[in-house]
């Protein structure tokens, strides 16, 4: 499971940031196109229905047929190498820092590192809340240049990554590189932590209902427990991912303009308050479809391939370790 176990002493910190830098990575290829879909709902101003001849996208299938038709196969996977970092970073930070924050929980506060609501807490410290390092902050301008790629179109503002980083440096300044921090600051505690406690819930549950004999598809069992996980997660804190996407394109409205109509914030609270006059209460959930399903699929994976890893250095370790007493 994930978390530290007193009895089994097998991951160390290193090998957790190993094992999530891994999951990070493969998780990251399979989920791609369903970031790039959230990001387009998320920035479009016009409501998200067929009914309005402005909207440019209106459905998940139909997002996917006209980004299909316009910008070709690979435009799902537009922004990966910044997403990529961003997830293969994040990830050995976030679960590096989860193992040793639950083991220093159990051995020095005495807490039982099972509990959900040290799993809670561990977990939203993990994310990068607090310093040092913030994982979060850290990563920033990674995540800024992902949604940039994913959110223009054709022509293409930047070429490359070099070439975004030189113009968004240029044009812009350092500062720029940080748009949309604060929600992200806000959402990253109980967004994390809620992952974790949840799917610690969902696992300890999981124990207690399936019968011994039923208990051998792990794997499948963990897929789906990250699954509910990741929606629980994800539909509290949405509104605040949206916030920090369309804060992040702040200064970038020229690409946006082939997409609908654009708008310029001065900051978090103005753009809550222009999207609460604007596109109502239901404009903070846009892109929720996609988001929830790329969520059920990411954080599924992550804790799969997370937990399938560490599995495998457990066994690479005692291996090695037998061969070396025989040896």
């Amino acid at each position: 499971m994930v978390g530290y176990d007193p009895e089994a002493k097998c991951v160390s910190t290193a090998e957790a940031a190993a094992a999530g830098s891994a999951s990070g990575l493969v998780t990251r290829v399979l989920v791609s196109p369903l970031d790039v879909i959230k990001i387009r709902f998320q920035l479009q101003i016009e409501q998200l229905s067929s009914r309005n001849p402005g909207a440019k996208y209106h459905g998940i299938l139909q997002a996917v047929q006209r980004i299909f038709q316009e910008e070709g196969l690979v435009a799902f996977w537009k922004g990966h190498v910044p997403a990529q970092l961003l997830s293969v970073g994040y990830g050995a930070v976030q679960f590096m820092a989860f193992e040793s924050l639950t083991k220093l929980a159990h051995n020095v506060a005495s807490y039982n590192a099972r509990d959900s609501f040290v799993h809670f807490v561990c977990g939203g410290l993990a994310g990068g809340s607090v310093p040092p390092p913030p994982a979060t902050v850290a990563v920033q301008p990674v995540d800024t240049l992902r949604t940039r790629f994913a959110a223009q179109g054709e022509p293409k503002i930047y070429r490359n990554l070099r070439h975004a980083v030189v113009t968004m440096y240029q044009t812009e300044g350092p500062r720029t590189f940080y748009r949309g921090l604060t929600p992200t600051i806000i959402a990253i505690f109980p967004y994390a932590g809620l992952q974790f406690s949840f799917y610690n819930i969902l696992q300890q549950f999981s124990e207690w209902a399936i019968p011994a004999e039923g208990k051998k598809g792990g794997n499948v069992k963990n897929l789906v427990c990250g699954s509910c996980a990741g929606i629980v997660s994800k539909t509290l804190t949405y509104p605040f991912d949206l916030f920090k996407k369309r804060l992040q394109v702040g200064g970038f409205e020229h690409a946006r303009a082939a997409f609908g109509q654009v708008r310029m914030y001065r900051g978090l609270l103005d753009c809550i308050r222009q999207i609460m006059r604007e596109e109502g209460p239901g404009g903070f959930f846009k892109g929720l479809s996609p988001s929830l399903l790329k969520a059920a699929v990411s954080t599924g994976l992550v804790f799969f391939w997370y937990e399938l890893f560490c599995s495998l250095l457990c066994a690479l370790k005692s291996t090695d370790g037998t061969r070396r007493k025989e040896g």
